[in-house]
């Protein structure tokens, strides 16, 4: 698709941006349009286009080219890559007309699910909106209407719904969407938190900053934080409880299941700059009847992090944490070596001490890096395993608690 023509913008959102010799500078998020007044149609400023470390950029639309159906091709000239801050007066497509309820001309109300811009002699112009009229998908009708057609996209709304622009920002990685929901008012993050499932939010959760975390789980119910929390891993939900008011995260640990708690109060009963604060307590733990085919079919899972799954810790019953007595660890590229039919207990790795719960980060900081692990077993006096730490739990604890935000600014 060329600049000539019709461009719907839910189908830009994503796309990558390359530079006229082909380098790709970023990806489209948004579009950003200036509305005026009365039926007037919108005019197009240009893109809100995020380049390396999750920021966003301005792209004017006269750097444009073309809008094909797999990229936007730019033209030449030195790209401004000063980070984009929203002016007044102007409005993100994606993120706040999309899912605007808006009145027809007979009257009816529909909400909007797409919006369509041209290419005129000298502009861009927002021209058509894509808008569904009438509840759910089966009993509902989809009509695309021009701007002159439709009244209340220029007015505030107070009841927005999510639904389209979770459809545009759902194949985003939960650090991406943490990213967005950064750039977005208080009203509209809430809006898409409401609106996200509560394994989705839990995994978008644990990439945002901590006092972002705060903020956005306390603006839930707390029915529905609980939840969230239960789809945290326990480590994960024990750092979030630990920064906020002793009451508050109390409320929340009495609502969630026992099962799911009893982990993260175990947790949080240990310092935070400990092997046992830092600590997942659901690690990949076998028998050391087990067979090579298990633990490899174990670790292949796929929402299981690589640091995780690197190693197998092999107890005696019972498997949950805490567990019988430790025995050992198997490395994945030892089970690799190995025949499918081959015991762990045969393949176990005993050489590398674990550590206890009450070990400092600066000692468990430099038994990884003796050691060149990615990951430690940690166990009680009688040998009982807790959990482990893994590299990135020890990132997250050395790097400063800004650091995603001093991550950004230093591309700024």
């Amino acid at each position: 698709m060329s600049t000539v023509g019709r461009v719907f913008v839910a189908r830009l959102a994503g796309l990558p941006v390359f530079d006229p010799n082909g380098d790709q500078v970023g990806r489209a998020r948004d579009v950003v349009v200036t509305l005026r007044a009365g039926k007037e149609a919108p005019r197009v400023l240009g893109l809100a286009v995020e380049i390396q470390g999750r920021r966003r950029i301005f792209v004017p639309m006269g750097r444009v080219t073309s809008v094909e159906s797999d990229a936007v091709i730019l033209t030449t000239g030195t790209i401004n890559l000063r980070r984009f801050e929203q002016r007044a007066g102007e409005s993100l497509v994606v993120t706040e007309l999309l899912d605007r309820n808006v009145t027809l001309e007979d009257g009816s109300q529909a909400t909007v699910v797409d919006v369509a811009m041209e290419q005129t002699r000298t502009d861009w112009l927002v021209t058509k909106v894509a808008v569904r009229k009438g509840r759910g998908r089966r009993r509902s009708e989809l009509l695309t209407l021009d701007w002159t057609e439709i009244d209340g996209l220029t007015l505030p709304e107070h009841e927005q719904g999510a639904a389209n622009l979770l459809a545009v920002l759902e194949k985003l990685r939960p650090a991406d969407l943490a990213g967005v929901l950064h750039d977005l008012s208080d009203k509209r993050r809430g809006e898409i938190a409401n609106a996200l499932d509560d394994e989705r939010l839990a995994d978008v959760l644990e990439e945002m900053p901590e006092d972002e975390q705060v903020e956005l789980l306390s603006g839930l119910e707390d029915e529905r934080a609980a939840d969230v929390l239960e789809a945290m891993s326990p480590d994960d939900a024990a750092d979030l409880l630990g920064e906020m008011q002793p009451a508050d995260a109390e409320r929340l640990l009495e609502l969630m299941e026992p099962d799911e708690a009893a982990p993260v109060r175990q947790l949080l009963a240990y310092g935070e700059d400990t092997a046992g604060g830092l600590m997942t307590s659901e690690p990949v733990i076998l028998a050391p009847g087990a067979t090579v085919a298990e633990a490899l079919a174990r670790i292949r899972h796929v929402d299981l992090a690589p640091s995780l799954a690197a190693q197998v810790y092999v107890v005696r019953p019972p498997f949950e944490t805490p567990t019988g007595r430790f025995l050992g660890t198997a490395h994945f590229q030892r089970l690799l070596r190995e025949p499918p039919s081959t015991l762990l207990g045969a393949v176990l790795e005993t050489d590398i001490d674990p550590l206890p719960p009450e070990c400092a980060l600066g000692d468990l900081t430099r038994h990884l890096a003796t050691y060149n692990l990615v990951a430690v077993p940690i166990v009680d006096n009688d040998g009982h395993l807790l959990g482990a730490v893994t590299v990135d739990d020890v990132l997250d604890a050395v790097l400063p608690d800004d650091w995603r935000e001093a991550r950004e600014r230093r591309h700024g």
